[in-house]
């Protein structure tokens, strides 16, 4: 538990600023993650003797990375139907080595982990006004990341401590035992109420933001248990060990790999509009 607590603290420090520093330094961040993903995915699907598409995943990321990065929509869906017909191809050019399964699987997996995280990068970008807070200025982009990752990470707590509390009815046992109805109840009241008293901190409309917090909680839980069912059918127990007391980056991010597109959406379309 202590390994579990110095590692979350430091893991916050440093979360916190690369999300202030923003530019380069986030963008960087975002990728690196992506790739970890990736590999930790691969080895997971290893172990049922799926032989993925390792090489040719990573330059597909790195390529998704940096259409978010520096790139336009039309590149992103180049590179997207480029890489998604390629790497199905395989299963052709690799016949014997590489199966149709395998070339899915990893269609699947790169998609995954490079478009939410894609979504990190523009959203971190998104233009928008400097807003005035009580404890100073934040750029609009850096606003929405805090928004993301602080609506995931209260999702995550008051799904466990009020599960752990009052939780009595399973919410999907043979998906993960653990969850329960009561816990996700606990995550949809406060979720919203801690999303709209980031709405309140940064000036943004409250209502809109309590809805996106609803919304955060629904998601935040959906991707987890995405991550539990791919656990369960791979047969194992974390992603990875990189992060100590905490597992690997898919650990991590699984729920965030469902809320970063909900929240880039959400402020482009709904706050831009304010």
């Amino acid at each position: 538990m202590l390994t579990r607590i110095i590692t979350g603290v430091v893991g916050i420090a440093l979360a916190a600023f690369v999300i202030q520093t923003g530019g380069t330094l986030f963008a960087a961040f975002a990728l690196v993650l992506s790739l970890l993903a990736w590999f930790e995915y691969v080895r997971a699907f290893a172990h049922l003797g799926h032989n993925l598409t390792f090489v040719l995943g990573l330059v597909f990321l790195v390529l998704l990375w940096g259409c978010a990065w520096l790139g336009s929509a039309e590149e992103t869906m180049a590179v997207t139907t480029a890489g998604v017909l390629l790497m199905l191809l395989v299963s052709v050019l690799l016949h014997g080595r590489v199966t149709f399964q395998a070339a899915s699987l990893s269609v699947a997996g790169v998609l995954y982990f490079g478009l939410p995280f894609a979504h990190m990068v523009l959203l971190r970008a998104a233009d928008g006004p400097v807003l005035s807070t009580p404890i100073g200025p934040f750029e609009f982009g850096c606003a929405m990341i805090w928004v993301m990752f602080i609506g995931t990470w209260a999702s995550d707590t008051f799904a466990y401590f009020v599960g752990s509390a009052i939780g009595s009815h399973k919410l999907c046992p043979s998906i993960s035992p653990n969850k329960t109805i009561e816990g996700f109840g606990g995550s949809l009241v406060g979720t919203t109420a801690a999303v709209a008293a980031l709405g309140w901190f940064f000036g943004f409309p409250v209502p809109e933001m309590a809805g996106l917090g609803l919304a955060l909680s629904i998601f935040a839980t959906l991707g987890d248990l995405v991550e539990s069912v791919a656990k369960r059918e791979t047969g194992i127990k974390d992603s990875g060990n990189i992060i100590p007391g905490h597992g690997g980056v898919w650990d991590r991010f699984d729920s965030v790999l469902f809320t970063a597109p909900i929240v880039y959406y959400f402020a482009i379309l709904v706050l831009a509009n304010q």
